[in-house]
């Protein structure tokens, strides 16, 4: 069993209630409106307002580490007023990232470059939080703007791809080397040595990546998972992967620091991972101390038909709030600041987490808050060039 590596064992958890308000035990006292730019404590952190700048790779690290790029990108987000921001997701073990180009957290060397991105986070008010990943099958590919096919051969760049099953990703990748349960035990050690570094470098939210069609996503749905032992077949054995990281990680973490995981609530294919196995693995996550689920959805499979719209996923957010009593974070084609304080008053999720908005907007947050009637909190040097001079 794990121990905290926490100096403060004794530490009180800060009690927020499941949709992510901090419970009153005046019950005379009128309880504050909660919109997208009211605070949030979790566990030991108070969020600023309820913007998330949802992790998003860059693919331009070299040998995983962090580089100027990553804390301009990154630290911009936080002088842009988002309460939240997210490092990219960032691989357990080097065959565990999308491309050469991902950022790495399976080495002590690693640790530097992020603590400098995380300090800088924080001294500008915001919460730095890192996404912990393992790509599986989806591993060794070029980058976005290369095409991102899948690198073959170690002769031109690749490395072999592991998975729950000897199942490629798209016809013509190659296959999968399926993880033996030594393999499993492997990739859960990696996850444990990833956040205590994670910890050591300063993050406050470290998230787990279930999502998108990567290794933990690939051993929850029964499409990438045809297992036939204590890994595959039922829903529980498909979980207890993701189960077990999530487990290990909420034990060794500092217990004022909140654990996340993002998970896609359906493959959007029939018989594929879907909402309701989300509901159950939600509440699975939620005994097991996690604070927030993270909805995101599809990734799995090439060929899904996906109904992308504005604010496609945020039912999905709601329904696994609702359902399982554990706050949520809406994500997906949500670009605007009504429609985003919206989710959040309508109870749909407790915070948004902007994606690709962010990138072509880093002051997003501090736009928001004007065109939502608040007096944006532009960064003092910043002052003279956005506030009025006094009559």
């Amino acid at each position: 069993m794990s121990e905290s590596i926490s100096n403060r064992p004794d530490q009180q958890v800060a009690h927020v209630t499941a949709h992510g308000c901090p419970a009153s035990t005046d019950h005379d006292r009128e309880v504050p409106e909660i919109d997208l730019l009211s605070t949030l404590t979790i566990r030991g952190i108070t969020l600023r307002n309820r913007i998330v700048m949802s992790p998003m790779c860059q693919y331009v690290a070299t040998d995983g580490l962090a580089s100027d790029w990553h804390l301009v990108h990154l630290g911009s987000r936080a002088v842009g007023g988002a309460a939240l921001v997210m490092v990219e997701a960032t691989a357990v073990t080097p065959d565990g990232r999308i491309s050469p180009g991902d950022m790495g957290i399976w080495r002590d060397q690693h640790i530097e470059p992020l603590a400098r991105i995380a300090r800088f986070v924080h001294s500008q008010g915001a919460v730095a939080g890192i996404q912990l990943a393992h790509a599986g099958r989806k591993a060794s590919c070029e980058p976005p703007w290369k095409g991102g096919a899948s690198i073959k051969t170690p002769a031109v760049g690749g490395w072999t791809v592991l998975g729950p099953s000897p199942i490629p990703f798209n016809d013509g990748d190659p296959k999968p080397m399926p993880l033996d349960e030594a393999g499993i035990d492997e990739v859960v050690a990696a996850f444990e040595a990833a956040a205590r570094r994670a910890v050591v470098a300063g993050f406050q939210a470290i998230e787990i990546h279930a999502a998108h069609g990567y290794l933990l996503h690939e051993f929850l749905s029964p499409l990438s998972n045809h297992r036939t032992d204590r890994y595959g077949g039922s829903l529980e054995n498909r979980m207890r992967f993701l189960l077990r990281i999530a487990e290990h990680l909420r034990r060794l973490l500092p217990v004022e620091l909140p654990l996340f995981v993002r998970i896609s609530a359906t493959d959007w294919v029939e018989g594929g991972w879907d909402a309701e196995q989300s509901v159950v693995l939600a509440r699975r996550l939620k005994d097991l101390g996690v604070d927030l689920i993270d909805v995101s959805s599809g990734g799995l499979v090439p060929k899904a038909r996906i109904p992308v719209a504005k604010g496609y996923q945020v039912p999905f957010a709601r329904k696994i709030r609702d359902e399982a009593a554990i706050m949520t974070g809406a994500v997906g084609m949500i670009t605007e600041s009504r429609h985003a304080d919206e989710i959040v008053t309508g109870g749909d999720a407790d915070v948004v987490f902007i994606a690709r908005e962010l990138l072509r907007e880093p002051y997003w947050a501090l736009k928001a808050q004007q065109e939502l009637g608040s007096e944006p909190s532009w960064p003092i040097p910043y002052g003279y060039a956005v506030k009025r001079r006094a009559k």
